[in-house]
């Protein structure tokens, strides 16, 4: 995997670690990057430009305050993210900061869309 990845990975599972919540910390590989999912909902985008949080729209400010962060683009042309917010290394390396800033983002995210069998619909007469 790439070692870029592999470093934001290692800090989200810091932070999950911190939290008491390891095993509610999964990965999904999406788009060249890793989309990563706390108790089951969306929390982060992780990919070559960094780790971006997914922030409730109440917390967005509070964390755009700290020096580093910046909304984040799908693509330098894209408009910014409305949710997702990268979150610079200073940071993602103060494991009892980051790991605050997990819980909230788990808080705020909805439960992720399961997909499952469609139902057996019956022909109209």
């Amino acid at each position: 995997m790439n070692p870029g990845l592999d470093a934001l990975r290692a800090d989200l599972e810091d932070a999950a670690t911190h939290l008491g919540r390891p095993h509610d910390l999964r990965f999904k590989p999406m788009f060249g990057g890793l989309m990563a999912y706390f108790a089951e909902k969306p929390c982060a985008w992780l990919s070559a430009d960094g780790l971006a949080l997914k922030v409730a729209a109440a917390d967005q400010e509070e964390l755009l305050a700290i020096e580093g962060t910046r909304r984040f683009r799908h693509t330098p042309a894209a408009a910014p993210s409305r949710g997702y917010i990268l979150v610079p290394p200073s940071l993602r390396h103060d494991t009892p900061r980051f790991s605050a800033w997990l819980a909230r983002s788990a808080l705020a995210a909805p439960m992720a869309q399961r997909k499952g069998p469609r139902p057996k619909t019956r022909p109209s007469r």
